[in-house]
């Protein structure tokens, strides 16, 4: 198993049958490209998911992926939002999988970073770098935003940074994480939920009206891409 896979493995909603795969999942975190310092905490972390209980690691998912935006794993939300050229960025992205001999195995959104990074897996190790250094900003930015929450996952952004090139200065990316306010607090929640009410009657949006923005909720893993 590529490091950009184990890391998408890792990264993506914990699904049950990940329980099955402790030993393959170790083994793949003792990575020889790894320093021996990121090899241990990377195998920790594995550990550390692996010896909760799947409801509790799926909880914690849900509660630093799925509330706001701001950690969102949908790539093009950090840099479109809900633009129409969101939309072709979409289509450009599924026509890129395809161009390389990949289909999308289930209806999953291309930029989700998990599944992109099942994707980059069977890539060129050059062509997977120039393709994370693109969004390394982004990648940067989750990393101190998981970091600023005391969340594990900080670890797996981290490692794609240094993967991308690793000259990417995180302390900036930390110190804006520590200045923004937070949008997965309840009250910031209610507030949105409060936006989003259905309307009836002269109140009620046109159908060609979208929505400002994307209530949570739990999301699929990630599709397989077959080779």
């Amino acid at each position: 198993m590529s490091l950009l896979k184990l890391v998408g493995v890792l990264m993506d909603y914990p699904q049950d049958a990940l329980w099955q795969h402790r030993e393959e999942l170790l083994e793949a975190a003792n990575d020889p490209a790894l320093s021996p310092a990121r090899r241990r905490a990377l195998a920790d972390f594995v550990r550390g998911l692996l010896d909760t209980d799947p409801l509790t690691a799926q909880d914690r998912w849900l509660r630093l992926f799925d509330r706001g935006r701001s950690m969102s794993l949908l790539l093009f939300e950090h840099i479109h939002g809900e633009s129409r050229d969101r939309g072709q960025a979409m289509v450009d992205l599924i026509e890129a999988y395809r161009k390389n001999g990949f289909e999308l195995a289930a209806k999953e959104l291309p930029d989700y970073l998990p599944l992109l990074l099942e994707y980059l897996g069977h890539r060129p190790e050059a062509e997977a770098r120039d393709w994370l250094q693109h969004v390394s900003n982004i990648v940067g930015l989750l990393a101190a935003r998981a970091a600023e929450r005391e969340s594990p996952y900080a670890l797996l952004f981290e490692l794609l940074v240094e993967y991308a090139d690793g000259k990417l200065d995180l302390g900036v990316f930390r110190k804006r994480a520590s200045e923004e306010p937070r949008d997965d607090t309840p009250e910031v929640m209610d507030r949105l939920w409060e936006e989003e009410a259905v309307r009836f009657g002269a109140e009620a949006p046109g159908e060609d009206c979208p929505p400002t923005s994307r209530p949570a909720g739990r999301p699929k893993a990630a599709a397989q891409v077959q080779p």
